[in-house]
């Protein structure tokens, strides 16, 4: 993943550096114009509730709707600056992405954590098209392929669904039950609270093809990396139940004993898991890699008419 956003972030600046600067003095800013649009995407998340962190791990069963709506502005006959603002679902299950019929991702079906979290993510990226357009956009290119690179901040709230019978059925927030011990009255070993906004990386590359005279229809995949190894609320060690302060917080942050397939105990704490989960210092998580999450889809953008400005008098 990271030699992925290296190379498509080295892309778009190189294509950028190319262009002369004599290009954007001749480029008549009268053939600049704007666009909106709108795409529908699928949104996959990759992290520590997938076997790995990378595209391997891709789950279709855990692919989830996204949309998106924005605004993009020409600036010269290769560079287009574009706001967006993204909605999206992503998902995530050890017993869906994991099997105990596959020796390296047992363990995973082990914990049987899962959580789904919906993202609202407001971006401002900059895209290089691969050919240059400087006429009108009634003369732009057919079809043109394009890179582009950004920055973006969202904002992310996981949750995970109970019927156990051990707290009441439902949807429960987790960033505010501090699962891994984040609000423990000791947190000396404990992780920081995270936040629920963050600042994300997007990059990518697309294509767009020209419909008409004023509409295009592309496809676009947009990887996000993230500064944070919570969007699934997984990231580091169990731990001490008896640290955690509230019942929900005990029974949503270790899952094993659900599992039904494994011998389970009793934690000094009076709670059932399976032996390896659950007690403080076993391994829930890796902080060692942040989630990302990605959009594969299909954009749809309208031009809208240049205003045309008379000569002025005086």
């Amino acid at each position: 993943m990271k030699n992925i956003f290296f190379t498509s972030l080295l892309l778009v600046v190189l294509l950028t550096a190319v262009l002369p600067d004599a290009e954007g003095q001749r480029f008549n800013r009268r053939r600049l114009y704007n666009s909106v649009g709108v795409s529908l995407n699928a949104m996959n998340y990759f992290g520590d509730v997938t076997p790995e962190a990378d595209f391997t791990s891709l789950r279709l069963q855990s692919t989830r709707p996204s949309v998106s709506v924005h605004f993009t502005r020409k600036l010269t006959p290769r560079f287009f600056a574009r706001g967006t603002f993204t909605w999206g679902r992503i998902t995530g299950d050890d017993s869906k992405s994991a099997s105990p019929n596959e020796a390296e991702n047992e363990p995973r079906y082990k914990r049987n954590l899962s959580f789904r979290n919906d993202i609202k993510e407001l971006s401002l990226i900059g895209i290089v098209d691969l050919f240059e357009n400087r006429r009108t956009y009634l003369r732009r290119p057919d079809f043109t392929p394009y890179a582009f690179a950004g920055i973006a901040v969202m904002h992310h709230n996981p949750k995970a669904y109970y019927d156990g019978g051990a707290i009441a059925s439902g949807w429960y927030e987790l960033q505010p039950l501090g699962t891994e011990g984040q609000y423990a009255e000791n947190r000396e070993g404990y992780p920081d609270p995270y936040s629920r906004v963050q600042f994300v990386i997007p990059f990518g590359l697309g294509v767009k093809y020209r419909i008409d005279r004023r509409w295009d229809i592309g496809f676009e995949v947009t990887w996000r990396k993230t500064f944070t190894d919570y969007l699934d609320d997984v990231s580091t060690n169990y731990a001490n139940k008896g640290d955690l302060r509230s019942e929900e917080a005990k029974v949503l942050s270790d899952r094993s004993a659900e599992t039904g397939q494994y011998e389970v105990v009793t934690g000094p704490n009076g709670f059932p898991h399976v032996p390896g989960y659950g007690l403080k210092g076993d391994q829930r998580g890796d902080a060692t890699d942040k989630d990302w999450y990605i959009t594969t889809g299909v954009t749809l953008s309208y031009i809208l008419r240049p205003v045309r400005r008379g000569p002025k008098f005086r």
